[in-house]
C-alpha cells in the first residue's frame, strides 16, 4: 500500500545580508531536502521584499515560496530544520486541502409518532 502524499507549501524568509551565493545555497539546501523526501512542484523566488515589521532590526528579507507533495512527517522535520538554520528569519509550512467534493449528508428523518 502506497503512503498518502499531501500537498504543502512553505514560505521562508532569508536574511538579506547574506551574499547572493549563500542565498542560492540556502534555497538549494531546502529544495534538495524536500526533493529527497517528497516531490517539489514549484520554486518561486520573490526576492527582497519589505517586511511588515522589522525582524532582528532588519526591514527587509529574501522571500522564497516552494510548493511540494510529501508524506505527513516531512513538514514537522522541515520546520525543525528551519528553526535551527542560521540565516532563516521566518518560515511557514501550510497543508493544502484536497479539492475533492464532499458527500452531502442526508437529513435524518424523524421517526413516526406512535
Amino acid at each position: 500500500m502506497e503512503a498518502t502524499k499531501n500537498s504543502y507549501e512553505t514560505l521562508f524568509v532569508i536574511d538579506p545580508d547574506l551574499t547572493e551565493e549563500a542565498t542560492k545555497a540556502m534555497i538549494e539546501k531546502f529544495t534538495k531536502l524536500i526533493a529527497d523526501n517528497g516531490e517539489v512542484e514549484s520554486v518561486d523566488e520573490w526576492g527582497k521584499r519589505r517586511l511588515a515589521y522589522p525582524i532582528n532590526d532588519k526591514p527587509e528579507g529574501y522571500y522564497v515560496l516552494v510548493n511540494f507533495k510529501a508524506d505527513p512527517s516531512l513538514p514537522s522535520e522541515l520546520e525543525r530544520i528551519f528553526g535551527i538554520t542560521e540565516g532563516i528569519m521566518r518560515s511557514l509550512v501550510v497543508r493544502h486541502e484536497d479539492k475533492k467534493p464532499r458527500a452531502k449528508k442526508q437529513p435524518v428523518k424523524a421517526a413516526p409518532e406512535a
